[in-house]
């Protein structure tokens, strides 16, 4: 119920701020509004207000403005001068632009309450490297610190991965500053370019394989009805070996157990300072074309490294206003290389999500807490700002387009060329929204 209201409250907010966009400008630009709609289908409540009919529908996937114009029926000779189409072009531009805008000063609004609190950082400190990734290979180990990432200097780890996605998503190589724990300084290099297409896409969306977070060789979760709960491990087993092989950390588990799907392996923890002997066989699980094993298990997170490395960054209300506007700005572009990478191949489609994962991270976010929540929030108004910016036909973009051709022509491009990019437009959509569905599908139910 949680995830469904979450994901309710978004949609309303995100799309009643867009739809005020458009209704606001109208009404400053003299266009007379018809309609202001929060979903789609069948009208569940309505309002009359001066003029304008405010209803709330039923399918919460976007609104819109219904505004006068002479294309969508006849209107009274003394009503003209209120229709929309009657507007000069650089009008109907404005009130084209203002939903997608108003959904990026919402964003804005939204990072300037989150900055203006004070926000949680972590010190750009390597807490994991894991294993048979870029960074692995390029030798990082626990306890660098990152001081430049392509010649971009980080203070914390947001500030890294931002970088490391904007550098993985020019080039295959990449050069990092690392500080050593013995206080030396050196430059590592991540090639991303002699692995499969799942580390290269993990790179551009800014994890080339580090983590901040250490992880204990304790059990920390285990799966109700696994292999490791089967064979009598619990919760807070600290594993000392496997084959009489030591551990040292998380990660050298986790590579024994992969490393043996369907093969007895012979576990020693300590429990209660009793050291016990364990048997188990790892299930044979399949990852790609790659066969491993899985027990069912989770770290305990070293929250002593985690506390030693956090820091919260204070704002002032000005610092924090410029801080949420360059945030903004700098999430909205890097929407717009991510969509262009993906126009020319560089990213997959996989990386497209729907309303079923929307709703999800909506769910998981609101869950974490209102801050937690208001990020989400300020996320998904950036994707609605940018995608309704793009220049496809029946999106805000499109019609922009248009009005652009149009101030350049001297005279509106005509009916029928607008009616072939509706269509287009319209084909083009549906095509991305079912394979943001079948990708939904796939992440829920493993498809």
């Amino acid at each position: 119920m949680l995830t469904v209201l979450a994901f309710l409250v978004a949609m309303g907010v995100l799309v009643t701020f867009h739809e005020l966009g458009h209704f606001a400008v109208a009404r400053l630009c003299g266009v007379k509004v018809l309609r202001f709609s929060i979903g789609f289908g069948k009208p569940l409540l309505r309002y009359l207000h001066k003029g304008t009919e405010w209803v709330i529908c039923p399918i919460p996937l976007g609104g819109y403005v219904r505004m006068l114009d002479e294309r969508e029926g006849e209107v009274p000779a003394e009503l003209r001068q209120f229709a929309f189409n009657t507007q000069p072009v650089l009008k109907r531009m404005a009130i084209v632009a203002a939903g997608p805008l108003a959904n990026l000063l919402l964003a804005a609004l939204f990072y300037w309450v989150l900055l203006a609190q004070g926000v949680a950082q972590l010190q750009p400190l390597v807490g994991t490297v894991i294993a048979q990734t870029p960074a692995a290979a390029a030798g990082f180990v626990t306890g660098d610190r990152i001081l430049s990432v392509a010649g971009q200097e980080v203070s914390n780890w947001q500030e890294a991965r931002l970088a490391f996605a904007e550098a993985g998503s020019t080039s295959a190589v990449i050069p990092v500053q690392v500080q050593t724990m013995t206080g030396m300084s050196k430059e590592l290099s991540i090639n991303a370019s002699r692995f499969d297409d799942k580390m290269k896409t993990a790179l551009q969306q800014g994890n080339p394989g580090l983590m901040p977070g250490r992880y204990l060789p304790v059990l920390g979760v285990l799966e109700d009805g696994g292999v490791a709960q089967r064979a009598g491990l619990r919760v807070g087993d600290h594993l000392l070996s496997v084959n009489d092989i030591p551990l040292d950390n998380w990660d050298s588990w986790v590579q024994q157990v992969r490393s043996h799907p369907g093969k007895s392996l012979k576990i020693e923890v300590l429990r209660d300072k009793t050291r016990l002997i364990f048997t188990l066989r790892p299930a044979a699980h399949k990852q790609g074309d790659e066969l491993i094993g899985r027990i069912g298990a989770g770290p305990k997170i070293d929250a002593a490294w985690l506390k030693s490395i956090s820091y919260t960054q204070y704002y002032t209300w000005p610092q924090a206003a410029i801080a949420a506007v360059d945030k903004t700005a700098a999430t909205a572009w890097m929407s717009v290389k991510f969509i262009g990478r993906m126009l020319v191949g560089q990213a997959s489609l996989n990386n497209l999500s729907g309303p079923l994962t929307i709703a999800d991270v909506a769910g998981q976010s609101a869950r974490q807490g209102l801050a937690s929540y208001l990020e989400f929030l300020a996320l998904i108004s950036i994707s609605i700002g940018v995608l309704n910016l793009l220049p496809i036909p029946v999106l805000d973009g499109g019609h922009l387009m248009y009005y652009v051709a149009e101030l350049l022509r001297g005279r509106p491009v005509s009916e029928r060329v607008q009616m072939l990019g509706q269509k287009i437009g319209f084909i083009l959509l549906a095509f991305l929204m079912a394979f943001a569905l079948l990708n939904d599908f796939s992440r829920q139910f493993g498809g």
